[in-house]
């Protein structure tokens, strides 16, 4: 055999010896900070929190968002372990995930339904002390169902009202007409089953004790960090960030951020911007988020809707638009229209959920007519042919989530209600 061979053949060895090293380094560092955090929870005998979700990172959504807030405030209180669909990859050291393999034909919009897994749940809310849900597909209900089992205290937390959320989802007309009835069910056997609700406002809580649904509740508002989420000052910059996505410096910049469902009616939004493109030729509508491919391709077919896709830091891209609008015809808090309200943009939005409480309509903020895309293209067009209300209402939008919404006020307040259940 050639030197050159052997050279070749020692550099190769020499490869996988690194490579098998690297993966052993890797298992160690992993086994090493499980053995860590173990440790330090017997040192501070904390107690073992189940969190149960359909909805987690990497997929971004208002769920993943609030735990992406609230576990790194909760983590020196609690020994946390997050059970969720396998939805990519994604690593944590400060908690333990459980992944549940996602199915491969059930869906209910743009949500893939993960598969039900009954022993790896049942033995999860089995060790643990506390078991906190934040949905009821089939990981959230069975959570519930497996806590009222094993006498486990479980807590939910509220992201939506699903009879309003499924059918809106749903495209098939005879499957919307059963799907509120069948949610409706589902809702009021998982969540009476609950040790405590924890609701993100008032309206919330009313609308679930008028459906029946009477668990014992407590009201925690969600928070926006102000900090992160803030306009940006910088003028200069954001007229090279704009450039960057085609956008002229004096160009109006209509935007949105969040998922692409159909339960957030985008076409309406694409229905009021093609009307104003008719009086304005320089305007664009930006989207940030992912989801359905029916609903992205009605809207990448407009003339001038930049589709960015889902981003892990919206921020920069709610810093180049003007006016922020909201078509969704269910929500509970909506994040999303927090985060562009602490960004200083003018909005405009359906009158749904809590945001009807922290809007006031011409203080903060315009509201519009559900589905109604002349009404909202009449709203957006009074904020282009007034730039002093525009900045009037964007600026009390930012002082109103200042003011009022905190994630360390938010991670308080589930603190305490977790507490509760300990009693």
């Amino acid at each position: 055999m050639s030197s050159q061979k052997i050279v070749f053949i020692s550099h190769g060895i020499d490869m996988v010896d690194e490579i098998d090293t690297q993966k052993e380094n890797q298992v160690e560092e992993k086994l090493h900070n499980e053995d860590m955090r173990k440790i330090s929870n017997i040192l501070d005998n904390k107690k073992k929190l189940l969190i149960a979700t359909d909805n987690f990172l990497p997929r971004w959504d208002g769920i993943a968002r609030v735990l992406s807030e609230i576990i790194p405030r909760l983590i020196n209180h609690y020994d946390i372990t997050v059970i969720a669909p396998d939805l990519g990859t994604y690593e944590d050291p400060n908690i333990k995930l459980i992944k549940v393999p996602l199915s491969k034909f059930l869906r209910v919009g743009d949500f893939r339904i993960p598969r039900f897994r009954q022993k790896p749940m049942y033995d999860a809310v089995k060790s643990a002390d506390i078991v906190f849900s934040q949905t009821i597909g089939p990981i959230g209900f069975y959570s519930i169902k497996a806590a009222k089992h094993y006498k486990k205290p479980v807590a939910a937390f509220i992201h939506s009202i699903e009879w309003e959320l499924v059918p809106k989802a749903i495209n098939n007309v005879l499957l919307k007409k059963y799907s509120v009835v069948l949610a409706k069910k589902v809702a009021k056997k998982a969540y009476n089953r609950c040790n405590l609700l924890i609701m993100p406002s008032n309206t919330v809580a009313d609308i679930f004790v008028w459906n029946n649904i009477r668990a014992k509740t407590e009201i925690v508002n969600l928070g926006v960090d102000t900090q992160k989420f803030k306009p940006l000052e910088d003028m200069q910059l954001r007229k090279d960030l704009r450039e960057q996505l085609g956008i002229g410096e004096h160009d109006i910049v209509l935007g949105y951020h969040g998922r692409i469902g159909r339960e957030k009616d985008l076409i309406t939004l694409l229905r009021a911007f093609t009307r104003l493109q008719l009086y304005h030729e320089d305007i664009k509508l930006v989207i940030i988020g992912d989801g359905l491919e029916s609903i992205k391709r009605q809207l990448g077919s407009r003339k001038n809707v930049l589709l960015l896709g889902a981003k892990n830091n919206p921020v920069p891209y709610l810093q180049i638009m003007d006016i922020y609008c909201l078509t969704s015809l269910t929500e509970t808090t909506c994040l999303s229209m927090l985060e562009a309200m602490s960004c200083r943009l003018a909005c405009v939005s359906t009158e749904v959920g809590f945001i009807k409480n922290y809007i006031k309509n011409n203080v903060n903020g315009l509201f519009f007519d559900k589905q109604n895309p002349y009404h909202l293209a009449r709203q957006v067009e009074r904020l282009i042919q007034d730039p002093l209300m525009r900045e009037r209402l964007s600026a009390n939008a930012r002082k109103t989530v200042v003011d009022r919404f905190s994630w360390d006020k938010t991670a308080q307040g589930i603190e305490n209600a977790l507490e509760s259940l300990k009693k």
